[in-house]
Parts: C-alpha cells; sequence; structure tokens
C-alpha cells in the first residue's frame, strides 16, 4: 500500500490519498494478537478504494521512461556520443572529408554494393565525368547545405556541377587548381564524401585521474576568444584537440616542431620525446605534418609561453588546418568534458580504440586548399 501510495501519488485525488493513509495507520496500530486479522481486513479495504487502474501498457511506459532515465543519466555521466565536426584532428580523427575509391587504406571500401556501402562507410557516391563543350574550371560556387553534406557548385567553361563538399574540399578533390583544360568525357572526381567520425568520449576519468600530454579530449569553448571573438559564436561550443602541454610547462615552436620544458625541469624537449603519442604526429607520413609556426600567440613562433596553473595547451594533429591553443590560447580544466574513448562509426581504419591507427605509411606530401591529399587515401 505504500509503494502504491509513493508510485501514484501524483494521480490520486486528496480524498483517496487520506482513506490509503487511514488504511496504513489504523495496520500500525493494531495489536500484535490481532495482527492477521488486521492485515485482512486492511488488505480488504484497500481493494475496495476505486482506484485508478494501472494497465499493461501503463506499467511498461513507466519501464521504460524509468530504463530512459537511468540511460540519459549514465551517458550524462560516463559515455557521450560526439560528432567529430572539422578536419582538425585528421587523420587520427576525422571530420566530413572526401576519399578516393582507388588505393584507399580500408581493403572494403570501393568493394560493397552501393546501399550496403553507404550504411558501412557512411558515404555517398561522388563520380563526375565532364560533359559537353570542352572548358577549362572557371569557379567553384558555394550552393547550400543538405541535410548531412555542405554542396557547392563547380563550373568548367559553361557547365555546372553539383557535388558534396564546401568550395575548398571540391576543389581540393576535384584538383581544378591544377587542371587547366576538360575535354568531354574526362573524370572530374571518383571517390565518396564521408559523414566522419561518431565516437565516445568516456568522462568518468577526468574526476579521477589528472589529463596526460597526448590525451585526445573534448571541451567546451566557453570564454576563449579569438581576435575579440568568443570562439563559441565563431567556431562552435565544443571542440576536440590534443593535449600537447600540462600546468607548469614552457613551450615554444620552432621550426614547425614544439618544445616543451616541464615544470622544474632545465632543458627543453621535443613533444614526441616526451610524450610518445606524439612521434606519429611528427612521422611526416599519412597527413601528419608536426606542429606548424602559425598563429596569434608569441610561442607559436619560438618565444617561450609558461602554461597557467589548471590551463592546457591545446593542438589539433591537423596543424595546418586547426584553430587551436596557438590561435585562443590554453583552455581551463572546468572546460574539459571528456577523453575520446570508440569510435564506432563509420567502420574505417580508425573503428575502435581512439588515437589507434599508426601513420598511413606514404608521405603527408604538401597541403592542397582544405587537406593534404594522402589524406583521401584514410
Amino acid at each position: 500500500m505504500k509503494s502504491r501510495l509513493r508510485a501514484e501519488d501524483d494521480l490520486l485525488s486528496p480524498a483517496l490519498r487520506l482513506r490509503i493513509e487511514e488504511i496504513i495507520s489504523r495496520l500500525r496500530q493494531a495489536p500484535l494478537e490481532n495482527l492477521d486479522d488486521a492485515i485482512q481486513k486492511a488488505q480488504s479495504d484497500f481493494a475496495a478504494l476505486p482506484l485508478p487502474k494501472r494497465g499493461k501498457l501503463y506499467s511498461f511506459l513507466d519501464l521504460v521512461a524509468v530504463v530512459g532515465v537511468v540511460a540519459f543519466g549514465l551517458r550524462g555521466l560516463f559515455f557521450q556520443p560526439f560528432q567529430i565536426p572539422t578536419g582538425s584532428m585528421q587523420p587520427t580523427l576525422f571530420g566530413i572529408h572526401y576519399q578516393q575509391k582507388a588505393d584507399n587504406a580500408n581493403s572494403g571500401f570501393g568493394k560493397v554494393p552501393g546501399v550496403l556501402h553507404n550504411l558501412i562507410f557512411g558515404t555517398i557516391r561522388v563520380y563526375e565525368l565532364h560533359r559537353g563543350e570542352p572548358g577549362s574550371f572557371h569557379n567553384v560556387i558555394e550552393s547550400y547545405s543538405g541535410k548531412i553534406f555542405e554542396y557547392s557548385d563547380l563550373i568548367i567553361g559553361k557547365n555546372r556541377y553539383h557535388l558534396p563538399g564546401n568550395p575548398r574540399q571540391v576543389v581540393d578533390y576535384t584538383d581544378a587548381l591544377n587542371r587547366e583544360y576538360y575535354s568531354p568525357g574526362e573524370v572530374i572526381c571518383d571517390g565518396y564524401m564521408s559523414v566522419g567520425d561518431h565516437l565516445f568520449v568516456e568522462r568518468i576519468s577526468m574526476y579521477i585521474s589528472e589529463p596526460e600530454r597526448g590525451d585526445i579530449i573534448v571541451f567546451n569553448t566557453e570564454g576563449l576568444q579569438v581576435d575579440g571573438r568568443m570562439l563559441t559564436d565563431i567556431g562552435g561550443y565544443y571542440y576536440i584537440k590534443r593535449v600537447a602541454a600540462l600546468p607548469g610547462d614552457t613551450v615554444k615552436i620552432v621550426d614547425n616542431q614544439l618544445y616543451v620544458r616541464p615544470a622544474g625541469a632545465d632543458e627543453f624537449q621535443k613533444i614526441q620525446d616526451l610524450a610518445p603519442r606524439f612521434a606519429k604526429v611528427y612521422s611526416m607520413q599519412g597527413g601528419y605534418q608536426g606542429h606548424l609556426n602559425d598563429g596569434k600567440y608569441d610561442f607559436a613562433f619560438g618565444e617561450e609561453f609558461t602554461i597557467a596553473p589548471d590551463h592546457y595547451l591545446m593542438l589539433g594533429d591537423n596543424s595546418g588546418f586547426s584553430m587551436d591553443s596557438r590561435y585562443f590560447g590554453t583552455v581551463p580544466r572546468k572546460n574539459l568534458i571528456g577523453r575520446a574513448w570508440f569510435v564506432f562509426y563509420p567502420f574505417s581504419r580508425r573503428w575502435g580504440m581512439a588515437d589507434h591507427p599508426e601513420a598511413l605509411p606514404v608521405p603527408t606530401g604538401e597541403a592542397g586548399q582544405s587537406t593534404f591529399e594522402s589524406m583521401f587515401l584514410q
């Protein structure tokens, strides 16, 4: 009776609630020698009450609601899903990007029937031949944003081709700037556009241990600024970067190499010697390019800079195309949300524990408009 009273407190009228409380009170005051009779009388009186009926559907929905609350609570406390928004962590983690069909690093890529391929690899097909009259590359015009991808128009002569990606991506994967002339029937592009990596961010360890150099961490951008503008307004609320330096460290970037002098140490060390997880960032393979001398802060141009207490230096692996601490400064501890844990979609070579693949054994090469051609193979 007490459990029913608690469970349906919001459904009972004041009078009905009072009658149930009276039955419970009489049962509590019953002498021990008459307890059996008192229980039977209480059960009989309770059964005669006009209680709201709880059907099977009601009970099921009640259970679903409880399970849902628990599940969302666990999600918020432990494992939060997160979609990589940009290419700043490539080739470790990818945002929306183009992938070549030929010579792709994933052995199954491009070899699965259309719809199944799209579901497994999170892609749409991008294949285009030059139609009509011969012509030269004229321009790329940003068209509109679709439900998943941004689209742009590639103009060749008098022909217009509607392709997924922003203008810089389209220029990159069509190699338009390096093509002086297109003949009828010539292949403009042959590959796929991918939705980017979806991963779980593990949050609980942030309450147990402090971040380490090399950890990939999601953080919010509250309070961070670039050129006097709030990063929440120009870059989004969530960012994902790699921890490059800890509170008390002194840093500088010289000749595209990050040097760190840990708190209390006398000498600077290359970051890859201090934290082995940076070795692939400096491999110059598969799109990795080290940390470039670029940004708004003097440490990015060789000046020494000491990290404040409870702050962290956060840098993107795709240094040539990353808005990171070189531009907005260090990130407060209170902004850190959780560590990248498991890439659950799509089923690329990055599927599994975050940060596990080694660098693809091809030279990084020269940067294009928005990425490196070696990243098209990922």
